[in-house]
């Protein structure tokens, strides 16, 4: 009888816990969807009513106008193109450059293999600074320099790591069955190792691929030459002056009438640029999905 009680007690704490843990997280995961919700409906319901803040669950007078007018915002068309040959370049770059370093510091044949590999983890730590930073860029002529973009980020000591511990788990008979075979260094790069390490591959495209899409600061500091503005540089500036564009992109289409409903409000204009330049990388994610949770896992498990 008492073990009976103990199972039944047992079953009942099981289920309480098991409904405590999903109250929390579908709270949890209705915290982190909800404010991309809000900005969606809003860009796409009555412009008027969005600006008054009377759009919270449920989208009013669902038109897309929004964004047909978002594409005639000077400079947005040329913006996206920079951040997106950026985060294609970038990404490539970086994998490649990660990859590689993490699987020299790997081989023992490599000389002073500990010292360079601890040469490189330092910078994790310590850095000169911003403005020492600039006059390297500016002495190495990247300022209104598209790599600029890329350069800088193509030695990420994280992702080095990242890719250097997954390749350790790689049996060494692999590499000494290729080298007995005759296969140099970057034939082993290229036919053995990089096949197996595509997991952790696409955590480091994605973790590269959300840096350089979000990135606006080296916009900010480095470029004046509005051809090579990045979008979310675009959209902090429209951020910042959001009433003047809208009365820009109203004046702009008023070959058409507009009803006020669909007339441009500084809110729209921040929340249909902000959806422009968010969705795209929320895009590319589920492809990654499956790779990304067993790359970001290595070293959780032993054995």
């Amino acid at each position: 009888m008492k073990v009976f009680n103990k199972l039944k007690n047992a079953r009942l704490t099981d289920t309480i816990s098991l409904i405590i843990t999903y109250l929390v997280f579908t709270v949890f995961a209705f915290l982190c969807v909800y404010p991309f919700y809000y900005i969606l409906i809003n860009t796409m319901s009555a412009n008027n009513l969005s600006e008054k803040g009377a759009v919270i669950f449920i989208p009013h007078e669902v038109h897309v106008q929004n964004y047909i007018d978002a594409m005639k915002i000077p400079g947005l068309l040329d913006a996206a193109k920079i951040s997106a040959a950026r985060t294609l370049l970038g990404v490539l770059l970086t994998v490649l450059t990660s990859a590689f370093m993490g699987y020299m510091f790997t081989r023992d044949t490599v000389w002073k293999r500990k010292f360079w590999y601890r040469f490189v983890i330092i910078t994790m730590y310590f850095n000169a600074g911003i403005i020492p930073w600039y006059i390297t860029m500016n002495n190495l002529h990247l300022t209104n320099n598209f790599f600029g973009y890329i350069l800088p980020s193509l030695i990420s000591p994280f992702f080095i790591i990242l890719c250097k511990t997954f390749i350790e788990s790689i049996p060494k008979e692999m590499r000494e069955a290729a080298e007995i075979d005759g296969a140099g260094t970057i034939r082993i790069f290229i036919s053995i190792i990089m096949p197996v390490i595509k997991p952790i591959l696409a955590t480091v495209a994605i973790f590269t691929g959300v840096n350089q899409w979000n990135a606006f600061q080296d916009t900010l500091i480095l470029m004046t030459n509005s051809k090579l503005y990045t979008l979310q540089f675009i959209l902090y500036q429209y951020i910042n002056q959001a009433s003047s564009l809208s009365a820009l992109v109203n004046s702009s289409s008023s070959s058409v009438a507009q009803t006020l409903a669909q007339t441009q409000t500084a809110t729209s204009i921040r929340m249909t640029v902000t959806i422009i330049v968010v969705l795209p990388i929320l895009l590319v994610y589920p492809f990654f999905q499956r790779f990304f949770v067993k790359g970001i896992m290595i070293g959780a498990v032993k054995g």
